[in-house]
């Protein structure tokens, strides 16, 4: 997949049939327009070509109360990678880009930039300033433009059942089935191995402290959870901790720590992976070490059999 930055510096797609979104999450329901438009690009000789925004438009429209990202741009970009779409281009948005009216950004953004041979949106897609264009706008440019255009009907979306709302509410709620259900995969992070207070070592379940980077990216709700790993490429499984250890601390600063099984390699300043494949339990405060590692023990039981019995293929 080729991935484009600079809309001034586009080569010209050969025959390009594209779908314009934010895409967060790469969900099923996206992958039905995904999937719509590599067979259209495939049927036309042409290429499939991906419009997508950074930062995220509620980022720059001064909507991000309570913005929650289920993937980062980079996660975004291996979801499509791995989908085998031809193209992607990243927009900056900005609030001069939000400003254009919908007529413009057919002509200007769509037209001029992608000549675009066929166009193909979600039921719900809306653009320009204000979200005044529609479907029907773009049906009314389409004969002075030369596209050809298609709208994934309502029913066929909605048949999916899945939506990014219903996704992050998921993972809010520690239904980690469901969410990566609807996902299509597990819901991963990727965060830097940073330096702990080398608490879990001294009673036999050493951590990774990992710090997600990226602000805007969603945390699962505290808890315990069944995980797999990934460092350069290698898998492990483990368990992971979100929280604040109320054990054995009084601070309110959320902490996530994964003990990977049969690991001792210090891996500090290295980038993590972690899926998650199954909340075990609520975070616990408990009286005394010894109940806490005891827990842990039946923790790790529980995660092995949750491993083991996690036979997805997403």
């Amino acid at each position: 997949m080729r991935v484009f930055y600079d809309l001034d510096n586009l080569p010209t797609f050969n025959r390009p049939v594209l779908t314009i979104g934010t895409f967060d999450g790469v969900h099923q329901g996206h992958r039905i327009i995904l999937d719509r438009i590599k067979k259209r690009a495939k049927e036309a000789g042409g290429e499939s070509v991906i419009i997508t925004f950074d930062p995220h438009p509620r980022l720059v429209l001064g909507s991000q109360q309570n913005l929650s990202l289920l993937q980062t741009l980079d996660e975004k970009i291996s979801a499509l990678e791995a989908l085998s779409i031809d193209n992607l281009v990243v927009v900056r948005f900005t609030k001069e880009f939000a400003e254009q009216s919908a007529e413009e950004y057919i002509q200007e953004f769509l037209v001029n930039h992608f000549h675009p041979y066929a166009i193909i949106i979600g039921y719900d897609h809306q653009y320009g300033k204000g979200r005044s264009g529609d479907y029907h706008l773009l049906e009314k440019y389409k004969e002075k433009f030369g596209y050809q255009l298609e709208e994934i009907p309502v029913q066929e979306i909605k048949e999916s059942a899945v939506s990014s709302t219903r996704i992050r509410t998921a993972i809010q709620t520690g239904d980690m089935k469901t969410a990566n259900e609807l996902l299509g995969k597990s819901y991963s992070f990727n965060g830097l191995v940073v330096d702990g207070d080398k608490r879990g070592r001294l009673i036999g379940f050493p951590t990774a402290n990992i710090l997600i980077q990226d602000p805007y990216k969603l945390v699962p709700v505290n808890g315990v959870y069944a995980v797999k790993a990934f460092i350069q490429g290698i898998e492990y499984k483990g368990m992971m901790n979100i929280g604040v250890r109320p054990t054995v601390e009084t601070s309110l600063e959320r902490k996530i720590e994964v003990h990977l099984f049969d690991f001792n390699e210090t891996i500090y300043g290295q980038q993590l992976r972690v899926e998650c494949i199954g909340k075990i339990r609520d975070e616990e405060k408990f009286d005394g070490i010894e109940k806490l590692i005891a827990q842990l023990s039946l923790d790790k039981k529980d995660a092995l059999s949750m491993l083991s019995n996690n036979n997805s293929n997403y």
